[in-house]
């Protein structure tokens, strides 16, 4: 068990440790894996590596050198064992920092996020005042219940292809009069469908204030067009907030490989004794109607697959 203190005498390697279940607001186990860097224990270091969900990996704040380490050596090390989990860089022993040699966290790590593309996030600490350490683990946590990948594309800096069609499909869910825009309404629906709490007329009209102001075709007289629905988004991951995004996502149906999970839509067994079939309801019908006007732009009863497929996969 974790003890808020800091003990006067540290062991080379600490033994496993579990962190309470209610420690964070997910409710999910942790246990902490300390590795040696000894040559000699390589062999069990790599191990635990490749088992772990998330790996932290540590420099000291008033040891510049062990920060150039992390490029020249642990984050290739781990490329090269394959470890596909996301990682965590911590300086440690910010207490001890030279305050005549302060540098931002931000500059510091820049350059090394951009090499390194499996850190997810970098953040200071201090065992021996105890500050920022639960923060250290609450974002290994978040890495791994939800993760950056499937969302974010590095290369574009914006949300990978999967995502945007993903949230398309959200948005012509939640479109239910199909006239490509939620109005106060319909957003509202949508707010408490994810998050059990209404918005107040006051705070949608702050969003769609905010939505213009950055994106100018994501309002219009009716409410929030799909430009805008992205773009707010597109917000949660760039303040850190990718659990927001991933309730949507999971509220619609998505696992973390953004494919609607096989229960969200159940289908007769095809090995099932009896004949089975299978008949839309009116209201199903309906809905499709108006997805085909809603794609049928040019209005001659034609819709482009291309264009269903782009816009509209499952």
């Amino acid at each position: 068990m974790a003890l808020e203190s800091f003990p006067k005498s540290v062991p080379p390697v600490l033994p496993p440790t579990r962190l309470p279940h209610n420690l964070y607001p997910d409710a999910v186990p942790l246990t902490l894996i300390d590795t040696p860097s000894s040559l000699g224990k390589q062999g069990a270091r790599n191990a635990e590596l490749k088992r772990a969900d998330a790996v932290v990996l540590t420099y000291a704040c008033n040891e510049p050198l062990s920060f150039e380490r992390l490029s020249t050596y642990w984050l290739p090390e781990l490329q090269k064992l394959e470890v596909k989990a996301p990682v965590i860089v911590v300086g440690c022993k910010l207490d001890l920092r030279n305050e005549n040699q302060l540098v931002s966290l931000e500059s510091l790590t820049t350059n090394i996020m951009q090499h390194f593309t499996e850190i997810v996030t970098c953040v200071e600490c201090s065992a021996a005042t105890l500050y920022q350490v639960p923060e250290v683990f609450y974002f290994a946590l978040k890495a791994v219940l939800h993760p950056v990948d499937p969302l974010f594309d590095y290369k574009r800096h914006g949300l990978t292809d999967r995502c945007v069609r993903a949230l398309r499909r959200i948005f012509i869910l939640c479109d239910h009069d199909l006239d490509g825009a939620l109005n106060d309404e319909e957003l509202n629906e949508f707010q408490v469908k994810c998050f059990n709490a209404a918005l107040q007329p006051p705070e949608i009209e702050k969003v769609k204030t905010i939505v213009e102001q950055k994106v100018p075709d994501g309002v219009n007289s009716i409410g929030l067009t799909f430009p805008g629905f992205i773009y707010v988004h597109n917000m949660f991951l760039k303040k850190g907030r990718t659990e927001s995004l991933w309730v949507v996502l999971r509220k619609f149906g998505y696992d973390n490989d953004l494919k609607l999970r096989d229960d969200f839509l159940p289908v007769p067994s095809v090995n099932a004794s009896d004949q089975q079939s299978v008949e839309l309801t009116s209201e199903a019908v309906d809905f499709l109607n108006g997805i085909f006007r809603f794609f049928d732009t040019d209005k001659v009863c034609i819709t482009s697959l291309d264009y269903l497929d782009h816009y509209y996969v499952l």
